[in-house]
C-alpha cells in the first residue's frame, strides 16, 4: 500500500464520511451523510462476511458514489478487507495524531469508542486536506513490500535464536564458539545434532571428523587439522550432568529452529529475486553503489512505482524518519531524532547509506568528514548521509534515470564547498580522495 501526498485538488463528490475505531473483534463506526447534520453510529463484527454486508449496504444506499473512510490503520486485516471496495476511499490516520486531536477536546483523558469515532470524523471533515488517502501500488510492488519486511523479521528471529544458542553453548560447550565464527551454519548445526556434547565429539575417530568436514565443504586441510587437534585437547566446561543434558536438548532444539529459519529465508530470497528481475525499476535501484540483492528490493518497496506518491524529496525524508525534528520555544531551539515514522523504511535508508560508504567516493568522504571533523557518532553520520542519498534516489526515481557516480561528482565539484575542505583532487572529476581522507 502507498499513501498519496495529499487529497487531490478536485475532490470527488463525497456521498458520506465514515470514521471507524477498529478493534480485534468489533469495530465501532460513525457515519455522516453529505449535507446532513445528524450522524449515525453502530458496531461491525470483524469478519469478512460482516464487512462485506456493511460495505455493500453503503454502496446500495449511496448508489456507488465515493465514501471517505477514516481509520487508525494503514495496514492490517480491516484495511485489506476494505480495499476490495472501490467506493470506499480510505484515509489512514496515525494513532498519535488522533490521540492528540482527541485530547484537544478532552484534556482530562476520557476515552471511549463513541468519543474516538467522533474525533476521527471531525478530523476527516475539517482537516481532510492534511490527510493522505490510501492508494494501492502495483500488485508486484505490494507483494515485494510485504516479502522484504517479513524476510527481515525472519532474519531478526534468526539473530535472536543464534544468540540463545551462543548463550546455551557458553554453559556447557564453549569451545564451539572459538572453533566456528557463525553458529547458524549447517556445519555447526549438523555437528551439534550428531555430537551434542564435547565428550561425545571426542569419542569420534579423526577420520570420521575429517570426512564430516569435507562433506560440509571444508577444504582447508590446515584448518581441519587445527580443529581436530583442538577437539581432542579440549576440556569439558562442567561435569554437572543435569546442566549438560538440559543444554544438549536446548541446543538441538535451537539448531532445528535455525535450520527452519534458514530454509524460510532462502525461500523468501528466491521469490524476492523473481519479483525484482521482472520489476521495471530493478535496474534503476541496482545502479546505486552498495545496493545489492537485499537492498535493491527494499529500495523498490520504499519508493514504489507510483511517481506521484511524493512530490519532492523532503516528503520522503520526513516520512521515512531520516529527517530530524526541529523544536523551538522562545529563545530555545533543539533538534532531535524523529520517533514517529515507519521504522522499517528508516532502517532501509540507513542500511543503504552504510553500505554505500564502501562503494561511493563522495559518500565515504562525507561520512569521514562528519566523523572526523564534525565529531558525530556513527549512526548520526549515517543518517546524515542517508538524508543526502534520499535526494539523489528521489531525483533518479522521479526521472527514471540510472545513477551515475561521475555525474554526481562533477556536480559536487561545481557547487559543494565540502570538496575543497576535504582536499579532493580537482583534476578531471575527482579520481581519488587525497591522503587526508584515505
Amino acid at each position: 500500500m502507498s499513501l498519496s501526498t495529499a487529497v487531490p485538488v478536485q475532490e470527488p463528490e463525497w456521498a458520506a464520511f465514515v470514521a471507524m475505531d477498529w478493534a480485534d473483534r468489533k469495530h465501532f463506526w460513525r457515519l455522516l451523510p453529505a449535507g446532513s447534520q445528524v450522524s449515525e453510529q453502530g458496531e461491525l463484527v470483524n469478519t469478512p462476511e460482516d464487512v462485506e454486508e456493511w460495505a455493500v449496504r453503503l454502496r446500495q444506499r449511496f448508489g456507488g458514489r465515493p465514501v471517505a473512510v477514516c481509520l487508525e490503520q494503514s495496514r492490517g486485516a480491516l484495511v485489506y478487507m476494505l480495499t476490495k471496495y472501490p467506493h470506499l476511499v480510505l484515509f489512514p490516520v496515525h494513532p498519535t495524531m488522533s490521540a492528540n486531536y482527541r485530547k484537544t477536546f478532552s484534556p482530562c483523558g476520557a476515552k471511549s469508542d463513541a468519543g474516538d469515532t467522533a474525533a476521527l470524523l471531525d478530523l476527516l471533515l475539517r482537516h481532510r486536506d492534511k490527510l493522505r488517502c490510501l492508494q494501492p501500488d502495483t500488485a508486484d510492488t505490494r507483494l515485494l513490500h510485504l516479502l522484504v519486511e517479513e524476510r527481515r523479521q525472519q532474519v531478526d528471529e534468526r539473530t535472536a535464536q543464534s544468540n540463545r544458542l551462543r548463550d546455551c553453548l557458553k554453559l556447557y560447550f564453549p569451545q564451539i564458539l572459538s572453533w566456528f565464527e557463525d553458529v547458524t551454519t549447517p556445519l555447526v548445526g549438523d555437528l551439534l545434532v550428531r555430537w551434542p556434547a564435547l565428550e561425545k565429539l571426542q569419542r569420534a575417530n579423526p577420520a570420521v571428523l575429517r570426512r564430516f568436514f569435507h562433506q560440509h565443504n571444508c577444504r582447508n586441510e590446515n584448518l581441519i587439522d587445527e580443529r581436530i587437534a583442538a577437539i581432542y585437547q579440549a576440556m569439558a566446561a562442567t561435569s554437572e550432568e543435569a546442566v549438560v543434558e538440559a543444554c544438549m536438548l536446548k541446543a538441538q532444539s535451537l539448531v532445528a529452529l535455525l535450520a527452519a529459519l534458514r530454509s524460510n529465508i532462502a525461500g523468501f530470497d528466491r521469490r524476492i529475486e523473481e519479483l525484482v528481475q521482472s520489476h521495471p525499476d530493478a535496474s534503476l535501484f541496482a545502479s546505486f553503489p552498495g545496493a545489492g540483492p537485499v537492498l535493491v528490493p527494499r529500495l523498490i518497496a520504499a519508493f514504489g512505482t507510483r511517481r506521484d506518491r511524493f512530490q519532492n524529496a523532503v516528503e520522503m525524508q520526513t516520512f521515512s524518519g531520516i529527517a530530524p525534528v526541529k523544536e523551538a520555544s522562545g529563545n530555545s531551539e533543539w533538534i532531535h531524532f524523529r520517533f514517529a515514522c515507519p521504522k522499517f523504511l528508516r532502517q532501509t535508508f540507513q542500511e543503504f547509506a552504510g553500505h554505500s560508504i564502501g562503494h561511493s567516493q563522495w559518500a565515504r568522504a562525507y561520512y569521514e568528514h562528519l566523523r572526523n571533523d564534525e565529531k558525530k557518532e556513527h549512526h548520526a553520520a549515517v543518517r546524515s548521509l542517508a538524508y543526502k542519498w534520499i535526494r539523489i534516489l528521489f531525483r533518479c526515481w522521479k526521472d527514471g534515470k540510472l545513477y551515475d557516480e561521475n555525474i554526481h561528482l562533477q556536480s559536487l565539484r561545481r557547487r559543494s564547498p565540502l570538496v575543497t575542505r576535504l582536499g579532493w583532487d580537482a583534476i578531471a572529476g575527482f579520481q581519488k580522495p587525497s591522503e587526508k581522507i584515505s
